[in-house]
């Protein structure tokens, strides 16, 4: 499965249209809506994140909504853990939804696999110590956007 986030922004003349659903209905793409604000004949913003079963079937929806005027940033983040301020309480599992934090039992040891991270920067905020870090490579898209 092919997971990425990228950042929408339609056009003020489009924000009345599906564009989502046929992602879904037409590239069988499922998605999870990070943050939106989409009004009427007004520029709209969505972060989003894609799943596709390949790459292709993404950029072939993503090619879709190009076409259409929508502008499709990727939301370039690195997220890694800071080990030594880490102390294990598993927060951040809660709230990721790429499986890339989770809890390994019996140990009960809380697991980062960047590989699986998709970096949508959830699990930032979450943490109690803030072991979690994220760097982008346009800081103004994650302080503007995302917090």
């Amino acid at each position: 499965m092919y997971t990425q986030i990228y950042i929408l922004r339609f056009p003020k003349d489009a924000s009345d249209q599906p564009y989502i659903y046929r992602l879904v209905k037409e590239y069988d793409i499922e998605f999870n809506i990070l943050k939106a604000d989409i009004l009427l004949q007004r520029e709209g913003l969505m972060i989003i994140e894609l799943k596709g079963t390949s790459k292709g079937n993404v950029k072939s929806g993503l090619d879709y909504l190009r076409n259409l005027g929508v502008r499709v940033e990727r939301m370039a983040a690195r997220i890694r853990r800071d080990d030594d301020n880490c102390f294990q309480c598993g927060a951040c599992t809660g709230v990721c939804s790429s499986g890339a934090l989770y809890v390994k039992r019996p140990e009960m040891a809380v697991v980062f696999d960047a590989e699986k991270c998709t970096g949508c920067g959830l699990c930032v905020p979450i943490c109690p110590v803030r072991a979690m870090e994220v760097s982008l490579n346009d800081e103004r898209i994650f302080a503007e956007y995302m917090i």
